[in-house]
C-alpha cells in the first residue's frame, strides 16, 4: 500500500484540518473535528445537514456551502459518523427553521441519524437509495444510497436557500431521490488505510457489474468489456428500473469512484448520453467528475436524474462550495 499519511489514526483528521484551511473562506472546523458547517449561517433557513463514512470524498464535506449544504459529519473511513456528532452539527447550524438529514440508505448511516433526530427537536430526514444494482447488500436493506445523494443535496439545498419550508424541502428530496437513478462499475478494488490491502481481489481483465461506493459485491462480476457495451448494460439497467418515465428532460451525471481520469469519464458520458438520447431521454443538464468516490477505485458511476421545470431551475441556481460551484 502506498498513501500519503502521516499515521492510519490520523488520516482523517489531519485531511480535515488541511481541508477546512484550504477553504477557510466558507468553512468552519466544529469541535473534536465532529463536523464541518458553513462559516455564514443564513437565519430563518431549514438548515441541511448530511454525512456519512470518510473515503467518498468530495462527498459530504465538499458540498457544504452557498446553496447546499450546512454541515457535514464525517465518520471515519467507510464507517457511519456517530449520532453526537449529528446532534453537535445540528445545534450548531440550526438557526430557528428546523433541519433536514439528508442520508444515504446505509444501516449505520440510517440508525445514527435516527438517534440524533430523536434527540433533537424540528428534524425531518431524506433518505437517498438510487442504486439500481442490487436490492440488499452487506451494508443495506434496501437499495444503496450513493452518487444521487450529490443531486438531491444540490437541488433542495437550492430550495432551502430560497426559503422553502420543512415539511416542503423533505417532499422535493423524496421526489428527487424517486426520479433519480444510478449503477457503478469498477475496474479496481480500493484500499481502505487501516486494512493496507485491496477490500476485494479483481484479475486484470475482470470488472464488477453494480460495485458499492464501499467496494460491496454487485451484480456479478466479468470480463474487461469495451466502453460503449459496459455503458448499455448499466444504462439498460437505469432506463428498465425508471419504466415508462424514462423519457424527456434529464441530468446525466457520470461520477469517477476516484482511480479514474477524467478523459475516461468524458468517454463514457458520451456513450451514455448517446445512449440515453436514442430511448427518448434528453439531456439538458450534465456533470462529470469524482465527486463520490471510494477512495483510490478505478470505476464509475452512472446516474440519471429526470428533471422537471422546478428542479431544474434549482439544479441551475447558485452554489459555492469547496467541490461544486457556479453562477448563474
Amino acid at each position: 500500500m502506498k498513501k500519503f499519511m502521516n499515521s492510519v489514526d490520523t488520516v482523517l483528521t489531519e485531511s480535515l484540518d488541511g481541508f477546512v484551511a484550504a477553504h477557510g473562506d466558507i468553512l468552519v472546523l466544529g469541535d473534536e473535528h465532529k463536523f464541518v458547517r458553513r462559516k455564514a449561517l443564513k437565519p430563518g433557513k431549514v438548515a441541511l445537514i448530511s454525512g456519512g463514512g470518510s473515503g467518498h470524498e468530495p462527498l459530504h464535506g465538499g458540498f457544504v456551502g452557498h446553496g447546499m449544504l450546512d454541515a457535514a459529519c464525517p465518520g471515519q473511513v467507510f464507517t457511519s459518523p456517530t449520532p453526537d456528532q449529528m446532534l453537535a452539527a445540528a445545534q450548531a447550524v440550526d438557526t430557528g427553521a428546523g433541519c433536514l438529514f439528508i442520508v444515504k440508505n446505509y444501516e449505520g448511516d440510517v440508525m445514527n441519524f435516527d438517534m440524533a433526530a430523536e434527540m433533537s427537536e424540528g428534524v425531518m430526514k431524506v433518505v437517498t437509495n438510487d442504486d439500481v444494482a442490487v436490492e440488499n447488500s452487506s451494508y443495506t436493506t434496501g437499495r444503496r444510497g450513493v452518487a444521487g445523494t450529490l443531486v438531491v443535496e444540490k437541488i433542495v439545498g437550492a430550495a432551502a436557500e430560497l426559503g422553502m419550508a420543512l415539511p416542503d424541502l423533505k417532499a422535493l428530496g423524496d421526489r428527487v431521490n424517486a426520479a433519480t437513478r444510478s449503477m457503478g462499475v469498477a475496474l479496481t478494488s480500493c484500499t481502505v488505510p487501516a486494512a493496507g490491502r485491496p477490500t476485494f481481489e479483481i484479475g486484470d481483465n475482470e470488472m464488477e457489474f453494480g460495485v458499492g461506493i464501499h467496494g460491496e459485491p454487485g451484480r456479478r462480476r466479468d470480463t474487461l468489456k469495451s466502453a460503449d457495451a459496459i455503458t448499455e448494460e448499466v444504462c439498460t439497467a437505469i432506463a428498465d428500473d425508471l419504466g415508462g418515465r424514462a423519457k424527456g428532460p434529464a441530468l446525466l451525471f457520470v461520477n469517477g469512484f476516484g482511480g479514474t481520469p477524467l478523459m475516461e469519464l468524458y468517454l463514457m458520458y458520451n456513450s451514455a448520453r448517446r445512449m440515453f438520447e436514442e430511448t427518448g431521454v434528453t439531456v439538458t443538464r450534465s456533470l462529470v467528475g469524482s465527486y463520490v468516490t471510494s477512495l483510490d477505485m478505478a470505476g464509475c458511476s452512472i446516474t440519471l436524474s429526470l428533471l422537471d421545470d422546478e428542479m431544474t431551475m434549482l439544479w441551475d441556481a447558485p452554489v459555492h462550495t469547496a467541490a461544486l460551484r457556479w453562477r448563474m
